[in-house]
């Protein structure tokens, strides 16, 4: 059985922990591609493609006249394996983008419990057709399409059913935001551990039937552990009504939306019943129906505040989400063109002095440099959240308790930061940040020098780990929770699409350039420089907050000349 939120609340800690180890062995793995690769053709995936010529040579040094021919483990490799092959991941990466805006939409309305246990259920089912297409690889070879298909479906839900969890961490909502994504993009380091395992002699077979059933563990762990209602926002849990009852004469405070309106619902019903929802305005002068009035009023104050949060299109058109679109387009382009054209930058800068096997193998070690790199983003990615979360502690929630207490000694209440205004401000810190560093990234790619594409390495995953960050939880702190998977599906699905410029880009250095990434490295570098608009317009809004906030100070200043009292109660 479901365990209810006040349950999840209390073993949020072991749901936390628990998802981060998750999202490391099961979401994105399928971006360690690369490790995944050779050991498919190490099995005979597609090797039926390939032909052994008469004239052959299984030297790659011999004469010019024989044809060369590769093994690996016993199966013939070529160039039709690779883009058979090649063509499955694209299919099972692109549903690891492309997926995300219907899940979103599905999250919001229907929680993240039931996402979560069939993302599980899929990645087993993909790990045991691999298995099973590998125990016959020349006529079950196709299975390996709907096995990454499934693999990347199955991913995609255990990434954004994480995301929403850091709701129930309050003010370090944005730290476990970083701290999720992190994880889901160091992901990219499970295949290339797995091809260590497989390496030391554990068959193929044994490893995915194992990772099949650890993924069952997830799909456990889920089941006993998850809500079946979406997790609420700190907001949603802070969200605090206070009500003197001055008939009664004591105070009562009513603590979260649904149980406000509970409260009006029933002393509606014990009032006057239906007719007062036909009249209520009449009733509400009727000498004797002060319980009537009193939850007329607040039936009609709930209302306002429904009001006040957007509805989706306009969050969808507001100018901070369009502007978030912009920056992450221009930054997932520059990331992916990257990656994609990473060996080719590579085999620019290697030494012309080696012969081609040297090259092979410098390359070789500095892609698995890389590799290892990923790792970083699980460590560096909660730092952009705590620069998110900076001094939220410190601000002001809204509640009345914080003007009960004692003044300072000049008799003045202390002034607290606005919470609002703090979270904007920490964004933008945090995407001034970020693309300061992508900009370094784009100039450590200029300067044709081999070591130094280590560095290049080291700020590609960072700035990696500090977008999604960034990007999640300026959508957590401006935009209501119910609305957070959605807008996160559609930022993904249009800055995949947009990515895909990365293959023109590529054929572009690959045909016209020769080789030489230098030209487009230089237009990516100045289409980097969109990613400031942002932090920007932040500045801007900002601006546009703290002149609200000033005008409800005065006007908050004028209440007590009039009233001779701050306290905004409603007495009965």
């Amino acid at each position: 059985m479901a365990p209810t939120l006040v349950t999840a609340h209390a073993r949020r800690w072991w749901m936390a922990v628990t998802a981060v180890i998750e999202n490391l062995l099961f979401s994105a793995v399928l971006l360690g591609w690369g490790s995944l690769l050779i050991m498919l053709k190490s099995e005979g995936f597609y090797a039926y493609l390939c032909h052994e010529p008469e004239n052959r040579t299984n030297s790659s040094v011999d004469g010019n006249t024989m044809d060369v021919v590769i093994r690996m483990n016993g199966w013939l490799i070529c160039k039709e394996q690779d883009e058979m092959l090649n063509l499955a991941f694209t299919v099972g990466s692109f549903l690891l983008s492309a997926i995300t805006l219907p899940l979103g939409i599905v999250m919001d309305k229907y929680g993240p419990r039931k996402l979560r246990l069939l993302g599980s259920a899929c990645f087993s089912v993909s790990c045991i057709l691999i298995a099973y297409g590998a125990s016959n690889p020349d006529s079950l070879s196709v299975l390996i399409f709907i096995a990454l298909s499934l693999n990347g479906f199955g991913g995609m839900c255990m990434t954004f059913t994480s995301l929403t969890l850091p709701n129930m961490f309050g003010d370090l909502r944005s730290t476990f935001i970083a701290l999720m994504i992190g994880s889901y993009a160091s992901s990219a380091v499970t295949f290339p551990g797995v091809k260590v395992i497989y390496d030391l002699g554990v068959t193929f077979i044994t490893i995915l039937l194992v990772w099949a059933a650890c993924s069952g563990l997830v799909f456990i762990n889920c089941f006993f552990n998850w809500p079946l209602e979406p997790f609420p926002g700190p907001e949603d849990m802070d969200y605090t009504v206070k009500i003197k009852f001055s008939w009664l004469g004591f105070d009562h405070k009513i603590t979260g939306k649904q149980f406000y309106k509970q409260v009006t619902t029933v002393g509606r019903r014990l009032s006057v019943g239906n007719s007062m929802k036909q009249h209520p305005k009449e009733l509400a002068t009727q000498e004797g129906n002060k319980l009537c009035l009193s939850t007329v009023d607040l039936e009609v104050k709930c209302q306002p505040q429904a009001e006040e949060t957007p509805s989706f299109m306009r969050s969808i058109f507001s100018p901070i989400f369009m502007l978030s679109l912009v920056t992450m387009c221009v930054t997932q382009l520059r990331l992916i063109f990257y990656m994609g054209a990473m060996n080719g930058i590579l085999e620019a800068l290697v030494d012309g002095n080696l012969d081609t096997v040297g090259k092979m193998n410098v390359v070789s070690l500095y892609t698995s440099i890389f590799g290892v790199l990923q790792l970083l983003c699980l460590l560096t990615a909660p730092v952009i959240g705590y620069i998110m979360d900076w001094k939220l502690k410190e601000c002001d929630d809204g509640s009345k308790e914080d003007d009960e207490k004692e003044p300072s000694k000049d008799g003045k209440q202390p002034k607290k930061r606005d919470r609002q205004i703090q979270k904007i401000t920490n964004a933008m810190r945090a995407f001034v940040f970020t693309n300061l560093l992508l900009v370094g990234f784009g100039v450590t790619c200029l300067i044709p020098n081999l070591p130094l594409q280590i560095i290049s390495f080291i700020l590609h995953t960072v700035v990696r780990g500090f977008i999604h960050s960034g990007v999640g939880g300026l959508y957590a702190a401006v935009y209501p929770s119910t609305q957070f998977g959605s807008l996160t599906g559609m930022q993904s699905l249009i800055s995949a699409l947009f990515a895909l410029l990365q293959q023109p880009l590529f054929m572009a250095m690959m045909g016209p350039l020769e080789g030489d990434p230098l030209w487009v490295n230089v237009g990516l570098l100045g289409l980097s420089m969109l990613g400031f608009c942002l932090p920007l317009y932040l500045i801007y809004f900002r601006q546009q907050l703290q002149r609200q906030k000033k005008q409800k100070e005065e006007d908050a200043s004028l209440f007590v000349k009039i009233n001779g009292s701050n306290t905004q109660e409603a007495f009965i």
